[in-house]
C-alpha cells in the first residue's frame, strides 16, 4: 500500500478525486498529520468511518520505530529509527538559541564514496520516499517535545541523487497547512551533483543550497570526494554561479578542514581566488574522525587562522559549532556501529 505521507497536498487532493472524495477532504487529513500528528486513520475524527475505511484499505501511514537514542551533554540527540522493512537511518536533533533544527537522511546508505564521510563503506540499498524523509521530523518533534524550526538536509545520502522525493518532502515541510517550515529555514546539501543543481535553481523554492567543497583544486578534491572525477571544481562552481544569478540566494559552501591536507593557508589563497565576486558564505567545519578514515581534524589554530585569512580578503567564513562529539557525531557512524554489532 501507499505512504499517505509521501503526497504533497496538491498531490493528496489528486488522490482524494481518484477515491472518489471531495478536494478538501485533502487539506483535513493534511491537519491530522502535520499538525496533530496523528498515528492512525481512525484518529482523524471529522472524516467519515466511510472515509476513514478507505484510507485503511488503500494507505498507510509510516510510523517509525526509535531503535536507538543518543544524547550528548551539549543537548544534542541522535536517532536511529527503523524505517520498518528491516534498514535503519540517522537523524539529528541539534539545538541552538535560535530554536532547534534537524539533520535528516534522505537515502539508506549512499552511492558518492567520500573519503572523509562514516557512510561510506556502507552499501546504498535504496532512496527514502518522501513521506520517510518528512516521518524523521514528526518523530523527533514527539519524541523531543519540540517544535522544529530548521531543517538540514544534510544526514546519510546524496539528497540531489533522491531529487523528485527530497523536493517533494520540502513542499510538504514549507506547507502552511503541512509543517510549515520556511522555506529559507531549509537546507539542501550537496556533493555536487551539477546537473541536479540547475534542475533545482528552476524549482522556485527559496531554500538555501549547501555546496560541500572541501578542496580548492581537482586532484585534491578527486582524492576526498569522487564525484569531482564526474563533475570538476569547474563545471560546479560556474553551476553554483548560475545558480546565484538564477535564484538570487547565496549559497553555502561547506569545508571540512582535514590537518596536513586543505587546511594551511595556500588552500585558503586558493579558496579567496575561487569564490571572490560571488554571493556566498563559507562554513568550515572540523573534521570528525571515523573510523578507518584518512583524514584527521585540523588544529583550532589553523582553522582559526583559515577562518581569518577568508574574512580578511572578503569572504565572509564562520566555524561550525561542534555538537554531540560525544555521541558518535559524524554522520553514519551510529548506523554503521548498529549494522556492525548486529
Amino acid at each position: 500500500m501507499k505512504n499517505i505521507k509521501d503526497y504533497n497536498l496538491d498531490e493528496l487532493k489528486q488522490e482524494m478525486i481518484n477515491i472518489g472524495e471531495k478536494q478538501y477532504r485533502a487539506e483535513q487529513i493534511f491537519k491530522w498529520l502535520y499538525i496533530d500528528k496523528v498515528e492512525k486513520f481512525e484518529e482523524m475524527t471529522n472524516l467519515s468511518i466511510e472515509l476513514r475505511k478507505k484510507l485503511e484499505e488503500n494507505y498507510t501511514i509510516c510510523n517509525y520505530k526509535i531503535l536507538k537514542k543518543q544524547e550528548s551533554k551539549d543537548g544534542t540527540k541522535k536517532y536511529l529509527f527503523d524505517v520498518l522493512d528491516g534498514n535503519a537511518i540517522e537523524t539529528v536533533l541539534m539545538s541552538y538559541h535560535h530554536g532547534y533544527s534537524i539533520c535528516v537522511s534522505t537515502q539508506i546508505g549512499c552511492k558518492m564514496g567520500c573519503k572523509f564521510c562514516a557512510s561510506t563503506g556502507i552499501n546504498f540499498i535504496r532512496n527514502l520516499s518522501s513521506g520517510e524523509i518528512v516521518e524523521q521530523i514528526l518523530k523527533v518533534e514527539q519524541d523531543a517535545q519540540v517544535k522544529i524550526s530548521n531543517v538540514v538536509f544534510m544526514g546519510i545520502g546524496e539528497p540531489l541523487d533522491n531529487y523528485d522525493n527530497v523536493v517533494t518532502s520540502i513542499r510538504i515541510i514549507n506547507n502552511p497547512k503541512g509543517l510549515n517550515i520556511g522555506a529559507r529555514h531549509i537546507s539542501i546539501s550537496t556533493s555536487g551533483l551539477v546537473p541536479k543543481i540547475y534542475k533545482l535553481a528552476e524549482e522556485n523554492i527559496q531554500c538555501t543550497l549547501s555546496i560541500s567543497l572541501h578542496a580548492t583544486n581537482n586532484e585534491k578534491r578527486s582524492k576526498m570526494m569522487p564525484i569531482n572525477k564526474t563533475y570538476p571544481i569547474e563545471e560546479l562552481i560556474k553551476a553554483c554561479k548560475d545558480y546565484i544569478k538564477m535564484t538570487n540566494r547565496r549559497i553555502s559552501f561547506e569545508y571540512a578542514l582535514a590537518k596536513d591536507n586543505n587546511d594551511n593557508l595556500e588552500d585558503a589563497k586558493e579558496l579567496v581566488k575561487l569564490l571572490k565576486g560571488m554571493l556566498c558564505h563559507v562554513n568550515l567545519i572540523p573534521i570528525n574522525k571515523i573510523e578507518n578514515g584518512k583524514f584527521d581534524k585540523s588544529s583550532n589554530e589553523n582553522i582559526i587562522k583559515f577562518r581569518d585569512f577568508l574574512n580578511d580578503h572578503g569572504i565572509v567564513a564562520t566555524i561550525r559549532r561542534e555538537l554531540g562529539s560525544d555521541i558518535d557525531a559524524a554522520c553514519g557512524q551510529l548506523r554503521r556501529k548498529n549494522i556492525k554489532n548486529n
